[in-house]
């Protein structure tokens, strides 16, 4: 009988997920000079005469082969990436007017967005031109980029080896920022008018007649970045939260806890961390951060408040949610209000994932507990050793080893299968290089240079960069193979932000502890699964027993979907899709897009992540709201 292949962990996805294929580079000329800017702007004028025109056919040889046309809520209300001439056209067709994108200029507004030559990999040996793009829809504008490179089988003509459209604003429904921010106050005889102090106070607590069009659980960078976008497209929001301060959900991590992105990945909209901010931010400064945000964008935001009943009403598409809030004041109230929209922003990870193992309820040593209810390593008292298992060789799993280790702990760590590991120096060097630095582009540029690369290309450049890593971390990777930890390099040699999209873990962004293993002062345990904890440590499956005082299982976190099973019950659960992981045409599953329940949205992920799709977040509610789009539309 066959044995059935065994897919290796790095190679996993999340169920029902699709394994992306990385795409595959053209072969191309060597380009030696040219007119970057006449080129960009006769391959603009030509696909605008194909839209213009209505005529797919011209649009298609305006495509190499294993081209992509990657678009965001201009094409239609949801995200594609259509890979080839054929799937491309075939979209067009299929929709009832033909392209809903109108057309598109060239941007040379500044250094950074004008035509010029680039490179379409990562070892720079494709090249051809590049160009930022201004859009417009049939009820939006926007912006995109277009990479260009001659066709060996076509004369050499230029074609386009990547397009990207995204929507950035409704027409009519422009962000009140810029030239069109709000007056501040309206002059003249208004006897009896309340200053804004008065108007904040009742709008954030919606007395009177006030009422929420969106609802949104959780006060993190999801929740905070998706208020304050629909905030500046006049949105009444509401954010709830079950912790006392905003902020809370960074300030009651584990305590050594630092972000491994550093601080030009990380800013917000509307406010970015100053001038001064360190590159590397701390849990608690983060928290401070997040509640000084929602005070300066005026973002209503209720702590210490619970949901306690949610029911939907298909017929008039609103919910009606009931709230229990429990006010400075210690006195609690209860509040009945019909929000049209809730988005769940309890973070793009759900449940805590704690194992079942035998015997955990006999453990008699001081602590057992998952990594999410870890808040830090004890103080020894003198005299006494402490011993630590850690179960998870992820971000979390390393940081909590080390904060062990660094109160005087015995400690190991227990890696079940293989872990991807990268330098926090060198890895976020190379792939943020260029982007996200010091003297940098604009955020707003970094991040449509990020996008617009569609995501089985991403893979393709990143096998490229994890090997360069590899290259510059040898000496890391070396001694941890020899202390008998296990490395992978991704899915398919991709590294670490596939591992991220694929499944939203199985790697470390090293800050410190790879070197304590490699030095022995932090044990490994490798490739055992746990059979029993035992009053005294934990039983492996090749029958070694460790004695331990403390078990920590840094083990993960469920899918979203089990979150809203949790909170809404099983007829939403049922009704949306799973999230993460990617889509058949490699974009994300439906996170920050519809879910299959109307008036019910999915947000999360990191920081960088929530600033730039909340906007698409925003738009798709606003779109609804002003009848632009119905939840039904393609």
């Amino acid at each position: 009988m066959a044995t059935a292949s065994v897919i290796p962990s790095y190679n996993r996805v999340e169920p029902g997920s699709n394994h992306l294929t990385a795409a595959t580079y053209p072969a191309t000329g060597v380009i030696s000079s040219v007119d970057a800017s006449a080129v960009a702007t006769g391959w603009v004028d030509g696909f605008n005469r194909a839209l213009s025109g209505q005529d797919p056919s011209a649009v298609k040889q305006l495509f190499l082969q294993g081209s992509c046309w990657r678009d965001q809520l201009g094409l239609s209300w949801d995200y594609h990436s259509l890979y080839g001439p054929d799937k491309i056209v075939s979209f067009l067709k299929s929709t009832p007017n033909g392209s809903r994108v109108i057309s598109i200029d060239v941007d040379s507004s500044n250094a950074t967005r004008k035509p010029s030559i680039a490179a379409v990999d990562f070892q720079g040996k494709v090249n051809g031109v590049a160009s930022f793009l201004t859009v417009k829809t049939d009820v939006g504008r926007g912006r995109g980029l277009v990479r260009l490179l001659p066709d060996t089988q076509d004369n050499n003509k230029w074609k386009a080896f990547t397009l990207f459209t995204a929507m950035h604003e409704l027409k009519g429904y422009e962000e009140t920022i810029g030239s069109n921010r709000p007056h501040g106050v309206d002059h003249g005889d208004h006897p009896g008018r309340k200053n804004w102090q008065e108007r904040r106070i009742a709008t954030e607590n919606y007395e009177g007649e006030l009422e929420p069009t969106v609802l949104i659980l959780g006060a993190g960078q999801g929740g905070l970045t998706a208020a304050a976008r629909l905030h500046q497209l006049k949105v009444p929001t509401l954010i709830i939260d079950k912790n006392p301060r905003v902020g809370d959900n960074w300030r009651n991590r584990y305590h050594q806890l630092v972000l491994h992105d550093p601080v030009w990945y990380d800013h917000l909209p509307y406010v970015p961390f100053p001038s001064h901010w360190p590159i590397f931010t701390p849990k608690d400064k983060l928290a401070e951060w997040f509640e000084s945000y929602a005070r300066l964008l005026e973002l209503n935001v209720w702590n210490s408040t619970t949901l306690t009943d949610a029911k939907w009403d298909d017929e008039k598409r609103e919910w009606t949610v009931t709230l229990i809030r429990k006010k400075a004041s210690g006195e609690e109230e209860t509040r009945v209000l019909h929000p049209r929209h809730v988005i769940q922003a309890t973070g793009h990870s759900g449940e805590m994932k704690m194992p079942s193992i035998k015997g955990m309820d006999s453990f008699k040593g001081d602590r057992l507990c998952h990594s999410s209810q870890f808040r830090g390593a004890d103080k020894i008292p003198k005299g006494r050793t402490k011993r630590a298992i850690v179960v998870g060789c992820c971000n979390s799993g390393h940081d909590i080893a080390q904060d062990f280790y660094e109160h005087g702990y015995d400690v190991t760590i227990v890696q079940r299968s293989s872990t991807y590991v990268m330098s926090s120096k060198d890895g976020l060097g190379v792939l943020l290089g260029g982007l996200y630095e010091e003297g940098g582009p604009e955020t707003e540029d970094a991040d449509l240079m990020f996008m617009s690369i569609p995501n089985a290309m991403l893979k393709r450049m990143h096998r490229d960069a994890t090997a360069e890593i590899s290259r510059r971390d040898e000496t890391l990777l070396k001694g941890l193979e020899k202390a008998g930890f296990k490395l992978d390099d991704g899915p398919d040699h991709a590294g670490f932000f596939m591992k991220y999209f694929q499944r939203g873990g199985g790697y470390y962004i090293d800050v410190g502890c790879s070197q304590l293993i490699i030095d022995g002062k932090i044990k490994i345990k490798q490739g055992q699964e746990i059979e029993e904890v035992k009053p005294n440590g934990v039983l492996f499956a090749d029958g070694e027993i460790l004695e331990a005082d403390e078990i920590i299982f840094a083990t993960g976190y469920e899918n979203m979907r089990g979150t809203a099973r949790k909170i809404f019950g099983d007829g939403l659960a049922e009704r949306v899709k799973d999230v993460w992981g990617f889509d058949q045409e490699g974009e994300l599953r439906t996170m920050w897009r519809r879910t299959g329940h109307p008036g019910f949205w999915f947000f999360g992920g990191n920081l960088a992540l929530c600033r730039y799709y909340s906007r698409m977040l925003a738009l798709q509610i606003k779109a609804m709201e002003e009848g632009i789009m119905k939840y039904e539309d393609p």
